[in-house]
């Protein structure tokens, strides 16, 4: 189930009673926050945090901003819109930069909320900047967890400083940021002990590693999925740290959202980053605008872009956008922009960031999930240049043969030539409006053009 899935019906929900009303009434508006009160506590949502927020939407809601309104529901959706964006920090809150290299960064937590693969998302996300992360395995405890950096350091080459697993942290961290100056590293990133529960030993040691260090950032990593208890965990080691942010891990798991919208209010420390799924790439920056867009289910178009951008070859773009143009779209693109898509995210979350509209719907009554695009690759790769090219070809006996040869169904091949003309349709209406539906969206983007795979 999608992040925040929960939260953002119970919300539409709300919503769409006021859109159906011309003109609404004071009644008509305390309904309507008292429906969004409801379903932010059932979200997990911290109560003093709801009480706050509720109280000022009431106030701007049944002022004059809203009842001398043309469009007073549009204007009730905007104050929660508003007033969510500024429950979560505002605006985006970047790590701080050394004037100095290297930056440190250390990482804090919890046993098991995830710290040593948030370290390894972590450097990945620096080294795709032009960065050069040294990652350090200070965590000397947990069993394997040194052997657990290393092997991810390995995977995405990127070098891990290591000192065993019988030296003090402190030292470990000491020799880390000398390593980091002589070889000119620019991030250190370091993945620290935790505990199952939080102590004074624990807190001791975390500090003495912090002021060696003379860490510029003590970021939070904290599993999204605990709700409540992951926004007293914060509490915690805020006021034993001293915390610069928050990452907030395994958001995507998260259905209610609680700790997402109470963290930066009860605590004062920003979210910095949000850790959507399980592989390397699955970490974003945090930005509180566009998670209430999510949550209200106007999707995250600009995330989405700014993740396609990264991953997509500008001339097989250009040459996509042709083949749409002149109906040349075949199966062997359609079999190229699956596995792009693979690349950018889950198909989950890369349908959670479109807008809850009559476009979004059409894309998910696609319904390709994830065992399908494996599937799918298997039966394309089975057919013949001819075939691929020319899908009208395939008759029984070749399905049959196609079938047989990716270990599928015929019905199996049936369901993708049906899915591949619908997504041949879909894409071609979207060539023909799309010159209209993204003017407001092309300037967010200051006119750049962007291509995305199974769709621009």
């Amino acid at each position: 189930m999608a992040a925040f899935s929960s939260l953002t019906e119970k919300l539409q929900q709300a919503f769409k009673k006021l859109r159906g009303k011309g003109i609404l009434s004071e009644k008509d508006v305390s309904e309507a926050v008292r429906e969004v009160r409801l379903a932010l506590l059932e979200a997990d949502v911290n109560y003093k945090v709801v009480k706050e927020f509720i109280g000022k939407i009431r106030e701007r809601a049944v002022g004059q901003e809203v009842m001398k309104s043309l469009t007073p529901a549009q204007q009730v959706v905007k104050i929660v819109s508003e007033e969510m964006t500024e429950l979560m920090g505002g605006a985006k809150s970047s790590l701080v930069v050394a004037d100095k290299p290297p930056t440190v960064i250390m990482l804090v937590g919890l046993q098991g909320a995830g710290k040593t693969t948030t370290a390894a998302k972590l450097a990945r996300y620096f080294r795709n900047l032009g960065r050069r992360p040294l990652l350090v395995a200070a965590d000397v405890y947990r069993p394997a967890a040194v052997q657990q950096l290393q092997s991810l350091g390995e995977k995405l080459k990127l070098p891990v400083f290591s000192m065993g697993e019988k030296v003090e942290p402190v030292n470990i961290v000491q020799g880390a940021v000398k390593r980091a100056q002589k070889e000119g590293y620019d991030q250190v990133i370091v993945d620290t002990a935790g505990r199952l529960h939080i102590n004074e030993q624990l807190m001791e040691e975390l500090k003495r590693m912090k002021e060696t260090a003379e860490a510029h950032e003590t970021l939070l990593v904290v599993d999204a999925m605990t709700g409540q208890d992951a926004v007293k965990v914060a509490e915690a080691f805020h006021e034993k740290l001293g915390l610069t942010g928050v990452i907030l891990t395994k958001l995507d798991g998260d259905t209610r959202g609680g700790a997402a919208l109470s963290v930066k209010a009860v605590t004062g420390c920003p979210i910095k980053f949000i850790g959507m799924g399980e592989k390397l790439e699955a970490l974003e920056p945090f930005y509180p605008e566009r998670m209430t867009s999510r949550i209200l289910g106007m999707g995250d178009v600009l995330t989405l872009i700014e993740k396609a951008q990264s991953q997509v070859d500008k001339d097989k773009a250009k040459d996509l956008e042709r083949k749409i143009r002149e109906n040349q779209f075949n199966l062997e693109d359609f079999l190229e922009q699956l596995q792009q898509m693979k690349s950018v995210g889950s198909l989950e979350n890369i349908l959670e960031m479109l807008p809850g509209n009559a476009m979004g719907k059409q894309f998910k009554n696609l319904k390709i999930g994830e065992k399908d695009l494996i599937k799918t690759e298997a039966i394309i790769q089975s057919m013949t240049i001819q075939e691929r090219n020319n899908p009208e070809i395939l008759n029984g006996s070749r399905k049959k043969r196609i079938a047989s040869g990716s270990g599928t169904r015929v019905q199996d091949v049936n369901r993708l030539l049906k899915q591949f003309a619908q997504a041949r349709q879909l894409m071609r209406q979207m060539e023909s409006s799309s010159r209209g539906a993204t003017g407001k969206l092309s300037k967010k983007m200051k006119n750049k053009r962007f291509h995305f795979p199974l769709f621009r």
